[in-house]
């Protein structure tokens, strides 16, 4: 691995803990399970699937699986990519509004 890879890896370290992993596949499998469930009701309660708000979504649900599951990648611009800090920000972010 590169230096590059090695000092992204450091920066995901603390988060990189079976709690966090678990929450990460935990929010990631409710908010598929609430976007198959009922498409309309979850949108409705987000505000609304917007050019924004979708593809972040997906990226962040996508995301957390590779986190949750335990795969690191050897690269760091993949490490980057699958980083649990903006998935979580982001499902956490979701989660906020789908519950308030």
């Amino acid at each position: 691995m590169s230096d590059l890879a090695v000092q992204v890896a450091k920066l995901h370290a603390p988060v990189d803990k079976a709690l966090f992993r678990a929450l990460s596949l935990i929010l990631g499998f409710y908010h598929v399970a609430m976007v198959m469930w009922d498409p309309e009701l979850y949108s409705a309660s987000i505000g609304g699937f917007n050019a924004v708000i979708s593809p972040l979504m997906i990226w962040a649900i996508c995301s957390s699986m590779v986190f949750g599951i335990g795969f690191k990648p050897h690269n760091w611009y993949w490490q980057l990519l699958f980083s649990p800090y903006c998935s979580l920000t982001i499902l956490g972010y979701l989660t906020v509004l789908r519950v308030m």
